[in-house]
């Protein structure tokens, strides 16, 4: 285990230690029984992010952490662009990299394929 690894362990256990006491808690759990949300994309999003309370719908949520299209329009046309990257910039990294280990995961197939290929 490298040096930055055995941190992010040891940072990881500090945050897990701490989180009973913290009133929002059941928050980060709820967000955590998400399928494949893993524990430290669950704090950072509800630290970031607060009282979910706050928003009456999914689409301000969305323009808060930036990741609603951004658009260009005049009387003749409509150009969506991309995601307008305004409000939490770490809430939003969280989820867009979690989002992509998601993606990407590798299936048993794929990952006996790649140990056997890595087998010399």
């Amino acid at each position: 285990m490298s040096n930055a690894e055995a941190r992010a362990v040891k940072l990881t256990g500090q945050i897990a230690d701490l989180l009973p006491s913290w009133d929002l808690a059941p928050l980060v759990e709820a967000v955590e029984a998400m399928r494949d949300v893993a524990f430290i994309v669950a704090v950072t999003v509800v630290a970031e992010v607060g009282d979910f309370r706050r928003f009456d719908n999914p689409r301000q949520l969305m323009a808060y952490l930036g990741l609603t299209p951004s658009e260009h329009s005049s009387v003749a046309s409509v150009r969506r662009g991309g995601i307008t990257k305004a409000g939490s910039g770490l809430a939003r990294r969280a989820l867009i990299e979690g989002a992509w280990s998601y993606r990407m995961q590798l299936s048993a197939a794929s990952f006996t394929t790649v140990m056997v290929m890595a087998d010399p």
